[in-house]
Parts: structure tokens; sequence; C-alpha cells
């Protein structure tokens, strides 16, 4: 029996260890994390003064200063905080298509983006879009939980059809906290993909999307006579591949990948695309640090 090889390798993982994720917004966290927050709290690295008021704890008052200056001031202290991190897999029947495929890719990102997370103890789900009621996935916090973060990659139920707007909304009503969203997906629906964006936007998420299109997509070794049947919905197509038609599809392609950039730049969200030939070590540690979700 023939297995699929590990999501990450070792060597991969080694290295995500030395990245964090970043979030362009500012969420309380509900436990102590790793991450250096820009509210001011209560830990061990002193980072400002601010006068006494009435009814402040007595405790943080610096009275060196008091006997200096005859004034009472507050020591201030940078907090750490955690951070929800959720990866949204689209596992539509369009996403098992390409070689490898693109779900295999998408679990792949999704688990190295969440092994960065575990890493810096913030709390991390991965879930596979679907719109069949079920309770909340449980977090995942600290490296030892990397077991729990790869069976559940590993075991994801694939080929459903689902749209990607009921499975968002799904996911919005069952998960209420803020945090990053990362939809890892194709985004090909025919139903569209702007009302499950809108739904992360309404819920003030730091939304990301990660189109990921196989090589075949990007660039079709067609020719002649052929049938093309839809593997969502079973629709059938007879087309006469010519060089003529390769450009208009090409131009059909980027014409869409522009709509959707444009879509989530108005939205204040970061839209990448990504190849299934790239690979995810490079994909993570340069390009997806270079729009900002890793550091």
């Amino acid at each position: 029996m023939i297995t699929d090889p590990p999501l990450l390798s070792p060597e991969t993982l080694g290295r995500l260890e030395r990245l964090e994720l970043v979030t362009r917004k500012i969420f309380r966290g509900r436990m102590k994390g790793e991450r250096r927050s820009r509210r001011k709290g209560q830990s061990v690295e002193f980072a400002d003064h601010r006068n006494y008021v009435s009814g402040d704890d007595l405790r943080f008052i610096d009275w060196n200063l008091y006997a200096r200056l005859d004034k009472l001031f507050l020591r201030l202290y940078m907090e750490e905080e955690d951070l929800h991190f959720y990866a949204l897999v689209d596992s539509s029947p369009s996403m098992k298509f390409g070689q490898p495929t693109k779900l295999r890719y998408a679990k792949q990102l999704a688990a190295a983006l969440g092994y960065i997370g575990l890493c810096r103890s913030d709390r991390i789900k991965v879930e596979a879009l679907t719109d069949k009621p079920s309770a909340p996935s449980v977090a995942m916090r600290g490296k030892a939980s990397l077991w729990r973060l790869m069976h559940q990659l590993n075991t994801m139920p694939d080929g459903e059809s689902t749209s990607l707007d009921a499975g968002v909304r799904n996911f919005c009503i069952r998960n209420p906290g803020k945090g990053i969203v990362v939809l890892i997906s194709d985004l090909m629906d025919k139903n569209g993909y702007e009302g499950a964006i809108r739904s992360l936007v309404a819920r003030q998420y730091d939304v990301y999307v990660i189109q990921v299109l196989s090589d075949e997509e990007l660039n079709p070794d067609l020719v002649g006579d052929l049938r093309l049947v839809d593997c969502e919905d079973g629709d059938t197509a007879d087309v006469s591949v010519t060089p003529r038609l390769l450009e208009k599809y090409q131009a059909t392609l980027q014409a869409f990948v522009g709509q959707v950039r444009q879509f989530c730049a108005r939205r204040g969200i970061v839209h990448m695309t990504c190849a299934t030939s790239q690979n995810v070590d490079q994909l993570v540690g340069n390009y997806l640090r270079s729009r900002g979700l890793v550091r």
C-alpha cells in the first residue's frame, strides 16, 4: 500500500519555528502567550510611565520616580498575548484536481501556518469548509499539538459539494472569536466567492485569501477535440482546443484572478495566488513574509 509522504518534512518544520504569524489588528487574547501586544499590560518588561489616578494598583507605583519628582507615576509593562488563527481549507471536488492536487497543497499550507502559530503558543484551528451543522473544532495550542494538527489535516473530508458561501457562513456561526482567518481555496465556485468573503469581513476577522491553482490550470497542455467535464456538478462541454482558444483561456483566467484581487483590495483583504508547483517552504518563508502574514 502506497501512502502519501508527510505534509511537512522535518527540515521544513525546523525553518518554520523561526517565524511568527502577524495580525494587522489588535485582538484581546484569552491566555498568556508569546506574542508581544501593542497594548500595555503586566509582565516583566518595562514599557512606559503614566500619571497615577485614584483607584490604580499601588503595587505599580514607581517610588524611585516619586522620590525625585514628588509625583506619583505608574510603571507600564509590555503584555504578551495569544492569537486566534483559523485556516479554512476548501475541500470541494475542484480542489482534488492537479498533480499534486490543490487540496494536498492547501493542507500543506494550513499545516505550515498552523505550526508557526503553535510554536508561538497561539490558538490554532484548521477546518474544512462544510455546510453541515457541527460543534466548533477544538483549538490547538503549543508545539506538542503538532500531531493533532497533522491528524486533523490528514483525516479531513474531501470532495464535499459545499458552496464557499455556505461553508464560510457555517464557520462564522460556530467560531465567533476574532483573529486571523486564512481562506485557502481555488475560489472556483459557480455561485461566486463574494458572499463568502463578505461574511468574513462582517465578522471583523483579519482576512487573508490564498488562491491555489494547479499547473494544469495555469498552463493546460491540451490539444484536439475534447469533452470537458465539470468535477463539481458534472456539466460537460465539447471543445476544439486551438492556440487561439488557449490564448482566450489565459486571458479569462488572468481576468478572474484580477477581479478577485480587486474585490479583496477594496475590503482591506490581502489576496495571494500560488501554484501547486511552488515549494511550500519557500512560499511561506519568502512570499507570505513579503505580504505581511508572517515575519
